[in-house]
């Protein structure tokens, strides 16, 4: 995608990122004290949001180069998502404004360990459904290590377009995943999304999601029939979250299942991007599918103790020292 006006950062000096997300971007407005209605809440916290800011957040915290394709309104809080990111360590040089429409902010609610109301400001469109095919680096996202997308990407044009001719560049190679992060405001009918994730299961060799999005995407409910069901799809490794029964995953030769990590849950919503972007850093690091997994939902359990989403995501370090293991010297 052209710069479009948009700061760019150095990059990685051979061109290819190791995470290369696309899709959902905003900003996140939070209540600094949880268990509060919104109604009654006085001081929020301002956040860098969405799924695929979050991930490329979570793996340049593992010392990832990661990068984002997206798109923010031509505006103040547009501005700040561009100084948010590369604070963070995420290449913006993909990320351009859309002229009329506002960058998205999203309100939660945080009343813990499970409720998490949360309030979509996206209208009359958000700028990241305005992701065009013939504004994409197709080099950069044929080359990146992994690169990492959304079933909401689908849910309107042009976005859709654009994902399926990303895909398409990327040929179904390793590590091309989609987070099947189903939110049921984004689509007129749950149909439409399952006809969606049908697509693209054709495209993508890893699939990840929680109990409601594997359902959706596969129609069963139960958590190893729905990871074979994507097995089925021609997807190399599914990963289902079952929040307090832990983690599945199954590839054609693996079944591993690993237990949840016990925490004091503050605010669960950014816990699934803190796991991708651990979990994008374990594949790469070709960890043994076990150990990455038990990464991933360290990483995920940190999260959710913390307020924030974006800026709450750990190193590499914290995730180790909570797994009581000894650093690796990473970050």
């Amino acid at each position: 995608m052209s710069s479009g006006g948009a700061a760019v950062t150095g990059g990685p000096d051979d061109g290819v990122f190791e995470v290369l997300t696309m899709g959902r971007m905003g900003v996140d407005l939070y209540p600094l004290r949880p268990g509060v209605p919104l109604d009654e809440v006085d001081t929020f916290g301002r956040f860098l949001g969405g799924t695929a800011a979050n991930v490329a957040v979570a793996a340049a915290r593992h010392g990832r180069r990661s990068a984002i394709v997206s798109r923010v309104g031509d505006d103040p809080f547009g501005r700040f998502v561009h100084r948010a990111l590369r604070e963070l360590g995420v290449d913006d040089r993909f990320v351009t404004p859309v002229p009329g429409l506002p960058t998205p902010i999203t309100f939660c609610e945080m009343h813990p360990p499970d409720h998490f109301p949360l309030w979509f400001y996206r209208w009359p469109k958000a700028p990241d459904m305005e992701i065009r095919p013939e504004e994409l680096d197709m080099d950069a996202i044929g080359a990146a290590e992994v690169f990492w997308s959304t079933l909401s990407g689908l849910s309107q044009e042009p976005s859709r377009s654009a994902q399926l001719a990303a895909w398409e560049a990327r040929g179904r190679s390793p590590l091309t995943i989609i987070d099947l992060d189903y939110r049921p405001m984004f689509w007129s009918d749950p149909d439409n999304a399952r006809k969606e994730a049908g697509i693209a299961l054709e495209w993508v060799d890893v699939a990840v999601g929680n109990m409601e999005e594997v359902a959706v995407a596969t129609g069963e409910t139960d958590a190893l029939r729905a990871a074979h069901a994507l097995i089925d799809r021609g997807v190399r490794l599914a990963v289902v979250k079952r929040g307090p029964r832990g983690v599945l995953a199954v590839s054609a030769d693996e079944q591993v299942d690993v237990p949840p990590v016990p925490v004091t849950v503050v605010n669960g919503l950014g816990a699934g991007d803190g796991f991708g972007g651990a979990l994008c850093h374990g594949l790469l690091a070709g960890w043994p599918l076990e150990r990455v997994l038990r990464f991933a939902n360290t990483a995920g359990a940190i999260v959710a103790s913390r307020v924030e989403c974006s800026t709450a995501m750990p190193t590499t370090c914290e995730v180790e020292t909570a797994m009581g293991e000894p650093s690796r010297g990473d970050p």
